[in-house]
């Protein structure tokens, strides 16, 4: 098997009127993601994706990436991986050139499991033949009693677990926490996505609630550049796990968080950090530390089912996060829907990945080549000044 070709799709979806959410970024109006596809001389194609700057993306990939890959054997992937670092080392050890190299890195791990005839999560050494899922979402709103509802809803959709994003005020948190105690206990956990939001004096106010409600995680109560005060509140906590690790890239951005007792839960997310081959080896160096691992997703189905495949291959793996903020990327994406039963989800069972896009939906969300991504909110990425309106402080 040869490698033929590698492409890159960028995808975008706008939210229809009153449909977006508020966050601590403001207010969000649509989502995007970028496919990567590995095609072969067999006719297999491998599929990954990246979460990342589109346009950076597919000028890495195309651009450069590919003129190292093409003739070269897929299944070599961590020769190749080191290639694509080696090509990229001097502008991309973190950003978009490690995420651009890692959704290649996932593509050519489902063309190894298909050139195998097995699954993923099998060649890495799987424990487990599903994964822990919690919902994510329970984002600002006007009114609190509507997290209520949407938590109900996600209970009913089968999670056993779910996150919200608080750090808006002092208020408005404690109301959420009051009304997840009454509607979550007995029946899910409740993790807690800080949006780097607080001060270390808010962080400790709040520590009383957190424990109340019996959160299973304080995710980024800070920046993440802003190292002293992790050190600082984590001693406070005793007890609650804090997690951290969407916005790093790379072993050498987990190390920092590993090697410094920052955190208790690492986040690699596949499509981010350097692909499943990165994610494994955070996953490994966590493992020494006596750390866990739970990785971030919020981009697309493919990097759900990546990340689904490293997890069920660790032992310190715990769960994987499922957006359910009505994204696409995620609902509508493959042709057969990643499901959560019992707050569960089984792996895919086909070689490789296990997975199959939905062409339709490609074609539909698709952003030709050679147009810009039009100005939006995108959650974690901004395009157009009048689109940038982050919530005011704490």
């Amino acid at each position: 098997m040869k490698i033929r070709n590698v492409r890159v799709t960028p995808l975008r979806f706008v939210y229809p009127d009153g449909q977006g959410f508020d966050f601590a970024g403001g207010r969000c109006t649509g989502r995007l993601t970028c496919l990567i596809r590995v095609d072969s001389d067999t006719g297999e194609v491998g599929l990954g994706s990246v979460y990342s700057h589109p346009d950076l993306i597919r000028e890495i990939v195309e651009g450069q990436l590919r003129d190292f890959l093409v003739g070269e054997d897929p299944c070599e992937v961590e020769s190749l991986w080191a290639r694509m670092y080696s090509v990229t080392r001097w502008y991309g050890r973190k950003g978009a050139a490690m995420s651009a190299l890692g959704g290649v890195d996932m593509a050519l791990w489902d063309l190894r499991g298909k050139a195998a005839g097995k699954p993923v999560y099998q060649l890495l050494g799987a424990v487990r033949d599903s994964v822990p899922a919690y919902a994510s979402g329970l984002l600002w709103k006007d009114d609190p009693r509507e997290l209520g509802d949407e938590a109900r809803r996600h209970i009913a959709n089968g999670f056993r677990a779910m996150k919200t994003r608080l750090g808006r005020n002092y208020q408005y948190d404690s109301e959420a926490l009051r009304i997840f105690r009454e509607v979550l206990t007995g029946k899910a956990r409740l993790h807690v996505d800080g949006n780097g939001r607080y001060s270390l004096e808010q962080a400790r106010l709040m520590i009383p609630e957190f424990r109340q409600t019996d959160i299973f995680w304080l995710e980024e109560p800070f920046m993440p550049e802003d190292v002293d005060n992790y050190l600082a509140l984590k001693p406070d906590l005793d007890g609650i796990p804090m997690a951290a690790g969407e916005n790093e890239f790379g072993v050498q951005g987990f190390r920092e968080l590993v090697d410094r007792g920052m955190v208790d839960i690492v986040q690699p997310d596949c499509c981010r950090v350097g692909g499943i081959t990165e994610s494994r080896r955070v996953g490994e160096m966590a493992a020494k530390a006596g750390l866990r691992v739970a990785p971030h997703t919020w981009s697309d189905a493919v990097a759900l089912a990546g990340n689904m495949h490293v997890v069920a291959s660790l032992k310190n793996g715990v769960c994987v996060e499922v957006d359910q903020t009505g994204n696409p990327f995620i609902d509508e994406l493959l042709t057969e829907k990643l499901k959560v039963v019992d707050g569960e989800i089984a792996l895919p069972q086909g070689p490789g990945l296990g997975i199959a896009l939905n062409e339709d939906v490609v074609e539909r969300y698709a952003i030709p080549p050679g147009e810009p991504v039009p100005a939006g909110n995108y959650s974690d990425m901004v395009f157009g000044r009048e689109n940038y309106a982050p919530a005011g402080p704490y």
